[in-house]
């Protein structure tokens, strides 16, 4: 899966995963330890024991991703434990949706010095810790100190929160709901002018964070942000002193919606947003006491990575799955995920409609293993969908097939029907792309598709902007450097494409030469559209025409010896400018895989301003906390300030766990 690529060491681990449902898990802890004991052994002993495999797809494993070439906690799981968990012919043995409601403490102590020891020694200290991580869905220890009554800088009142359409805001993944990421002068509180004298004002760690993925919210004077450690925050904007923390059962990756809420007595306002487990959120914003909780896809691998859009008592939630990044081993029944888009009822969390990307999958063969395999598999949506009120239509872009053939509605943008989920139509940008993680070099499987890749599923919003002669696009980006407008009049049309990346000469099949182009999402103004590239840099485009208007290439920062040569001990990698642009009047905002957030001119593409967050940082709530990598979100601004987290270690490295705020008033 693509966003795959560039997505989720998050899932590796950085997910979370105990509340409620941990007084029920309780009841299977002794159970689930004593199956897991068959988790580790070989599945080549199992599988001489057990009956021919089901013709039903049974629960898929989750996945972490292969970014780093790595093994993680998905492949220890799928090579070790799915001989057994998962299989519907191995009888009291606990499902992986059992063991993954369990806390990884549990998990990583009956591993070392529990029931599982003599398995969990044929682990490694990484493996086991990775295991525990990726079962339960964040990491060690993040419960315990994630809560907000323990921290210091508690708010000194909890005044009533004013009507969040009243004032200025950036609620969910854009101001609007069209995913345009641009904030008007009103709104900014901000001009061109003033954002070169921005300066840090505050900073709040994550505890035991280890990557900072989660968009803020900025909603009457408040922030609303989730964590990895599956602790949505509400912190006050001016200041970062906390209202309150509210523990969902997986990481909260998603950013969070704020929107009124009926039915719940005093509850005026509702705070929406989804977790690595398929579950979606509605929590009093004002308190954060929970209001209901709905499971969107009983999938194993299933997860929800993008904001939410709630519109006239609906809710609009994206469903992906992290299936494909290690579905190669010969012990798993590859593939069963499918992305989908599923309309909530928002006062009460009941489903309204659900429309998956593709048909559901049946068996088709069984691999040289002799483990049943399925297919169509994959279109997982990454991305908040796109609300078009005048055409009645949600907007969205889906990812890569896992398996052959893709459907034609993979590596799409598919406009459904606001009130049915009906199809209305789909634009398919690359046909043929099934792709799976570990099945481009020697170990290679024949769970793999006959043809791998290219991997290039849409991650971004589809931005719907108006023409200035009436006329409306929708428009997105794709890894390969793609970036397209759709007539929704006519039913996805081209108006134009335009290649943005040139792909170096010999380098046309190349599978990585078609990588460096949009990943996470652009801004929009009246004019042009914005976009960060995986190459690195920034485009900026003609709304009407798809005419390129600037671009800009930034220098990576390198402390160079006396004479001007660079030390020996110094690697220049390129830095990623894959995250989502942010735009206002005159100014548009990118950061990138160093760390490093940069303001610039939307009329020329100049440097107006540069930020390094890849360091350590003071926080108000004195956790010990530094910035990293900016990989995927792009920074909120509202009333005069920008916020944003610094730590998304795409990559496997520079990973951090702050969030920031800056002002032109900084003290």
């Amino acid at each position: 899966m693509a966003v795959g690529l560039t997505s989720d060491l998050e899932q590796v681990g950085l997910n979370k995963g105990e509340s409620a449902v941990m007084r029920k898990t309780l009841r299977v802890v002794a159970i689930a330890a004593a199956g897991l004991l068959g988790c580790l052994y070989s599945s080549d002993a199992v599988r001489a024991q057990q009956a021919p495999a089901s013709t039903q797809a049974p629960p898929a494993p989750q996945t972490a991703n292969l970014a780093t070439g790595t093994e993680t906690g998905i492949g220890t799981f799928q090579t070790h434990c799915m001989g057994c968990h998962g299989n519907p012919n191995m009888e009291r043995v606990p499902s992986p949706d059992t063991i993954r409601q369990m806390s990884p403490e549990r998990i990583y102590d009956a591993l070392t010095i529990g029931a599982m020891k003599a398995q969990g020694e044929s682990l490694t200290e990484d493996q086991r810790k990775m295991l525990a991580t990726f079962l339960s869905g964040r990491p060690l220890g993040s419960l315990k100190e994630g809560d907000a009554k323990d921290m210091p800088n508690h708010c000194a009142s909890n005044p009533p929160l004013a009507d969040p359409s009243a004032g200025p805001s950036w609620n969910g993944w854009s101001p609007d709901i069209v995913d345009s990421r641009f904030q008007d002068a009103k709104g900014a509180g901000l001009t061109a002018a003033q954002v070169p004298q921005l300066k840090l004002k505050w900073a709040f760690g994550y505890p035991t964070g280890l990557s900072a993925f989660g968009q803020p919210t900025i909603v009457s004077g408040r922030v609303f942000v989730g964590s990895d450690i599956g602790y949505v925050y509400s912190l006050d904007a001016s200041t970062g002193c906390i209202y309150w923390s509210y523990q969902a059962k997986g990481s909260v990756r998603t950013a969070v919606t704020i929107e009124r809420v009926k039915g719940h007595g005093a509850t005026k306002y509702a705070a929406y947003f989804g977790d690595a487990h398929a579950n979606v959120y509605a929590v009093d914003a004002q308190t954060g006491a929970e209001l209901w909780v709905q499971k969107v896809d009983d999938h194993f691998v299933a997860r929800i990575t993008a904001a939410p859009k709630v519109y006239k008592d609906r809710v609009y939630v994206s469903v992906s799955s992290s299936e494909e990044f290690s579905s190669s081993n010969l012990d798993y029944s590859c593939c069963t995920g499918r992305g989908s888009v599923v309309a909530l009822d928002a006062n009460t969390g009941a489903q309204v409609w659900k429309t998956y990307v593709v048909d559901t999958p049946k068996p088709v063969r069984k691999n040289s293993k002799g483990v049943q395999q399925y297919a169509p598999s994959g279109g997982s949506i990454w991305n908040s969908p796109t609300i078009d009120v005048k055409r009645g239509a949600v907007y969205v872009g889906t990812g890569d097939g896992q398996t052959d053939p893709a459907p034609d509605t993979t590596d799409s943008i598919m406009a459904l029907d606001l009130k049915t989920g009906k199809i209305l139509w789909f634009y398919q940008a690359q046909a043929g792309d099934a792709f799976m993680g570990g099945c481009n070099g020697p170990d290679r499987t024949d769970n793999c598709p006959k043809v791998n890749g290219p991997d290039q599923d849409i991650g971004n919003s589809p931005i719907l902007r108006k023409l200035a002669g009436g006329k409306s696009v929708v428009v997105f980006g794709m890894k390969n450097g793609t970036v397209t407008a759709l007539d929704p009049d006519r039913k996805g049309a081209v108006v134009w494409s335009v290649h943005v990346v040139e792909i170096p000469k010999g380098q046309e099949n190349s599978f990585a030469a078609h990588l460096n182009g949009v990943v996470w999402g652009g801004a929009a103004d009246e004019q042009n559209v914005y976009y960060g590239l995986q190459s690195g840099g920034m485009v900026a485009l003609k709304l009407a025409t798809g005419d390129i208007v600037w671009r800009a290439t930034f220098k990576i920062p390198v402390r160079l010896n006396e004479d001007g040569s660079v030390p020996s001990n110094v690697t220049i990698t390129r830095v990623i400018n894959s995250a989502a642009a942010t735009a206002m009047p005159g100014v548009v905002f990118v950061a990138g895989s160093d760390g490093r957030l940069h303001a610039l001119s939307s009329v020329d593409g100049h440097i107006l301003w540069e930020y390094d967050t890849a360091r350590p940082f003071a926080t108000v709530n004195k956790v010990a906390a530094r910035g990293g990598a900016i990989s995927s979100i792009g920074p909120s601004i509202v009333n005069g300030m920008l916020f944003i987290g610094s730590g998304y270690a795409v990559t496997g490295s520079n990973s951090g766990n702050v969030l920031l705020a800056f002002s032109t008033e900084y003290r």
